[in-house]
């Protein structure tokens, strides 16, 4: 088979163009660089799994085809690749104000990839910046426009079939459609698509579930300095600042054409409860997102009872949605494990898991999935299903607080809401921490307890004070020995032997 041109979508207007133009382009000149025409690859490479999905679902194609006048020879039904494509031609000629020459690029590039199945060459960079500046490259665009745009029966040139289709269906394509539409302007416009079909019930966040956006002003330099504040987890924090850093290469090779390794976000966190998983997948999304591996950065958390339904069938439906609001972010599963337990009888954990990892390897370029729970379950829970185990090849461990860091988590909930503890309390919790440490098992809650202690000396400080007819400022934050629990009695009542 002979090879194809790199800049094939520019052949019909460069048939002068033989071999890459060997000019050099200084840096200031290029619109585009080799990381930016990686990531085109990435997306549009997700795009044609998912219009050959779509091209499978016979209700999708007859509904579209319903829709659009036929131009083509012999009255031939449109797929999906050509919806998709005209649908992102009515985007641009939306935002056609906004439109510069990278915009011009990013459209033929799509159109290369729907329409010819070929990828641009990212070694070819500077070929590509001297061909966007090429007067005969906005004429191709403009024929392309013209060519492929379909036209709606009822006269709505900018109306989008496939959002149309997959509306009316209420199909969990909706999403991820709308997904990759956004990812396409942000690539052409740098502006996020205004997603208007998904404020209906089928598209709001499920029961059981968490999401946390990440801020505007947030950075990768903030995201470090909260992750060196955290109290211990020493290992943890060395091992994402070593993920950190083959990112960071990873994405300079990829400025200078250089093939990269295969690198997977997914992570498995093991530990007791307590010890900052949710804390630390918080930051790794973020991290992610200001490195360029993923659009968003936000944060979603869930468990078994956020991902498993009733009935066999829904439990897939639910796992989508689920996978649907992490779309550009971290997907968190506490006590993932639990998805294997199968107490009543019935295979819906299975339905779960085999779901979720399809849509792993769908959504590969843009979603990061931690699994976290109980150091040993966890590792069973991953060896128990081959697709999991070909997955999942990063490991972060958790381990206990020691005494001293629980000290210094109880002085931080301390410090965060305006008290203070005097000497006589200090000495007292360092005693009661010292035993809990020497007591703990696996189900000891680290953090989570010292909350819950932290609130119970808060309460008995308020009944010590409450009937002081002029409280001073002083005395209303100040904890003291006599406010905290007795140190046996507080590791009697969390189950432990005091003897």
């Amino acid at each position: 088979m002979k090879k194809r041109n790199p800049i094939s979508f520019l052949e019909d207007s460069f048939h002068f163009l033989k071999e890459y133009i060997e000019d050099e382009l200084q840096s200031s000149e290029k619109l585009i660089d080799a990381s930016f025409v990686v990531e085109l690859k990435k997306e549009t490479t997700a795009i044609l799994n998912f219009c050959e999905s779509l091209n499978n679902d016979r209700e999708f194609l007859e509904k579209a085809n319903q829709l659009c006048h036929h131009n083509n020879p012999n009255n031939l039904q449109y797929k999906a690749e050509q919806f998709f494509l005209s649908d992102i031609i009515g985007i641009y000629n939306q935002q056609q104000e906004a439109a510069n020459e990278k915009s011009l690029f990013v459209l033929a590039y799509y159109y290369d990839v729907l329409n010819n199945h070929h990828f641009a060459d990212e070694k070819a960079i500077n070929t590509l910046n001297k061909l966007i500046k090429n007067n005969d490259f906005k004429a191709n665009i403009e024929r392309i426009k013209n060519n492929h745009k379909i036209t709606s029966i009822d006269k709505q040139n900018n109306k989008s079939f496939m959002l149309t289709v997959l509306s009316q269906t209420k199909s969990n394509n909706l999403e991820p459609l709308i997904h990759h539409f956004e990812k396409f302007a942000l690539f052409a416009f740098n502006c996020v698509f205004e997603k208007q079909t998904s404020t209906n019930s089928e598209t709001q966040p499920i029961k059981n579930s968490k999401i946390n956006e990440i801020h505007q002003e947030d950075s990768l330099e903030k995201v470090l300095e909260e992750l060196n504040e955290l109290v211990g987890l020493e290992k943890v924090k060395n091992d994402v600042k070593e993920l950190i850093n083959l990112l960071e290469v990873q994405k300079k090779r990829e400025t200078q054409g250089l093939k990269n390794i295969d690198i997977m976000l997914h992570t498995v966190f093991l530990g007791p409860p307590g010890t900052g998983k949710t804390s630390v997948a918080r930051l790794l999304s973020r991290i992610y997102k200001h490195l360029g591996f993923l659009s968003k950065g936000q944060l979603y958390e869930t468990d078994r009872e956020g991902m498993i339904a009733g009935f066999v069938g829904q439990t897939a439906t639910k796992v989508d949605k689920v996978v649907q609001e992490s779309l550009g972010g971290v997907l968190f599963i506490d006590e993932a494990y639990a998805l294997t337990q199968n107490n009543l009888g019935n295979d819906y954990g299975a339905e779960a898991i085999n779901t979720l990892i399809k849509r792993m390897e769908d959504y590969r370029d843009d979603l990061s999935v931690v699994v976290a729970g109980y150091t040993e379950p966890m590792k069973l829970f991953v060896e128990s299903n081959p697709g999991l185990r070909s997955r999942f090849n990063r490991y972060f461990y958790f381990e206990h607080f020691t005494a001293q860091q629980l000290l210094q988590i109880f002085e931080s909930f301390c410090k965060n809401s305006d008290f203070i503890l005097d000497e006589n309390a200090k000495e007292k919790l360092t005693a009661t921490f010292d035993l809990l440490y020497d007591k703990k098992d696996d189900s000891f809650g680290n953090a989570r307890f010292i909350r819950n202690l932290f609130e119970k000396c808060v309460q008995n400080q308020a009944n010590r004070i409450v009937d002081i007819a002029k409280v001073s400022k002083k005395a209303l934050k100040t904890i003291v020995e006599e406010d905290i629990p007795e140190p046996s009695e507080t590791v009697k009542q969390l189950g432990f032997s005091t003897s």
